[in-house]
């Protein structure tokens, strides 16, 4: 069944609907979300237009099924913070988990990060939570009681935190080793310089 196009079926050793997903995020990103077609998509899948419908309705659905993950992985983590008490270790444990769930993201975090604009026009008022779920994820990574530069440390942590997305993009040969030990020690040492000390 490898290699088939049907509808429903697999795509070299993928399922159509994957192997839709990863073409539309690598055409997306070197072309751009709205200079980018359907057909297109559907060409380097090499399916018709039809069977490409059949999983996804639109490019904005399709756009949503790139994005959905990144915020549901953030959702998840930030809807399980209340249940972790605040302490050195469990801030370096929570920022691992972001920055892991954030490196299993990068290709499509470098799609979203390159077309920003377009992106947020299409997607329009789809993920409201989004600033919330960042605002209650740097509220926690701030502590209880935490005065105005905690605070905007801890939002600053979390941007360094971002610059995930673009490492396929700033070191395309980097591991993702390399890149999380750099990332998490420079997101703890924006947060509190302490934590780095271990």
């Amino acid at each position: 069944m490898a290699g088939r196009s049907v509808a429903g079926t697999v795509v070299a050793g993928r399922s159509t609907k994957d192997a839709i997903r990863d073409a539309a995020i690598e055409l997306f990103t070197s072309k751009g979300f709205e200079q980018s077609s359907l057909r297109e998509v559907a060409d380097a899948v090499g399916i018709t237009k039809a069977s490409l419908y059949y999983h996804y309705a639109s490019k904005v659905d399709l756009l949503i099924a790139i994005v959905e993950p990144m915020v549901d992985d953030l959702r998840a983590l930030v809807e399980g913070l209340d249940a972790i008490p605040h302490s050195p270790e469990t801030v370096r444990e929570v920022l691992e988990a972001h920055l892991r769930s954030t490196l299993g993201h990068r290709t499509a975090g470098t799609l979203c990060m390159r077309d920003t604009v377009a992106i947020l026009n299409a997607l329009g008022d789809r993920y409201p939570d989004m600033i919330e779920l960042s605002r209650r994820m740097c509220a926690w990574l701030a502590g209880p009681g935490a005065d105005d530069e905690t605070v905007l440390r801890a939002y600053a942590a979390m941007q360094v935190l971002g610059a995930a997305l673009m490492s396929k993009d700033s070191v395309p040969e980097a591991s993702e080793e390399l890149i999380g030990g750099v990332l998490l020690e420079a997101a703890l040492g924006v947060l509190n310089p302490r934590l780095v000390a271990r």
